[in-house]
């Protein structure tokens, strides 16, 4: 096992030797060399259970498990290199479970990928269910790697799209859009969705109707003004601002389509504390047609 130290600040990419997976590393690898930084990839495998009416698993067995997970790790790292070949790539066979490691690594990786599913799943299951707990409890940014249904290769034009919804998890991932959108040269959509199904129980269509010019003025200054500090930071990154009378994950899901990134908080304005990954985010990443980045509070008492 390597030493995390060289996990730090690094991009971190959970690998099993799926497509998914695949996708992940590609997606991982031109990630972290745009940003001048390290790949760690990581395997881990679980070796507990019992072999056979409860007998512990024979040792050649764990012994043909690392021999296979040193292969996938191999693997992944010529295909990394065939992406960025000056790329500094790292190997971490782990006989762990998967969910474990990866949520320690986050504590010092820059980022966490993984792809959107994995040999772990289950049938049926849209996304794996490691990727879904990593992107509920990793304490940095994890990015889930769709694409387009259909489509072999991963999106590399568009825009990249943040969803804005006034919570302070949301504010943070407006800076993290900012960063990606200047490192990948790309313009940055930031959509704020001011009408969600939650309001339209309460107030009546014909009220929104009544007030809607002002609301949208309001909703407009509001959003420019949350954007306005980053766009100072990131003066290179052309920003267009929308706002729309509509549910957010509607809106996001839409924007996926031609969007080369989207950027979510973990959880927004609508969640409930001790709820780790909110219904838009978990929507965002089992539906969506690019990479989706879920954005994590700095620690689990804020956002």
């Amino acid at each position: 096992m390597m030493s995390t130290e060289t996990a730090h600040g690094a991009i971190v990419v959970g690998v099993d030797g799926s497509p998914s997976a695949s996708r992940a590393v590609e997606w991982a690898a031109r990630t972290a060399a745009e940003r001048n930084t390290g790949l760690y990839l990581v395997h881990a495998f679980h070796p507990g259970g019992s072999y056979g009416g409860g007998l512990p698993a024979p040792l050649d067995v764990f012994e043909e498990l690392e021999q296979e997970g040193r292969r996938i790790l191999d693997e992944a790292a010529e295909a990394a290199r065939a992406v960025a070949p000056r790329l500094a790539v790292h190997t971490d066979p782990r006989r762990e479970a998967p969910v474990p490691v990866l949520l320690d690594l986050s504590g010092v990786a820059r980022m966490i990928v993984l792809g959107a599913s994995g040999s772990g799943g289950f049938a049926g299951m849209r996304l794996g269910s490691t990727a879904i707990a990593v992107s509920a409890h990793a304490r940095c940014p994890v990015a889930v790697v769709r694409g387009r249904d259909g489509a072999d290769g991963l999106p590399e034009e568009g825009p990249v799209v943040v969803g804005v919804d006034g919570s302070p998890i949301s504010d943070r991932a407006i800076g993290v859009a900012f960063e990606e959108a200047s490192q990948r040269n790309a313009p940055l959509v930031a959509v704020h969705s001011w009408v969600d199904g939650d309001y339209e129980d309460v107030f009546s269509p014909e009220r929104f109707n009544a007030v809607w010019e002002s609301v949208d003025e309001v909703e407009q200054r509001s959003l420019a003004e949350r954007l306005a500090g980053w766009q100072e930071k990131h003066p290179d990154v052309r920003v267009e601002r929308v706002v729309v009378r509509d549910r957010p994950r509607h809106q996001l899901l839409e924007r996926s389509g031609e969007a080369r990134l989207l950027v979510v908080g973990s959880r927004g304005r609508g969640g409930f504390r001790g709820m780790l990954l909110g219904s838009t985010s978990q929507a965002l990443v089992q539906h969506a047609r690019c990479p989706v980045l879920v954005v994590r509070p700095t620690d689990e008492g804020g956002g």
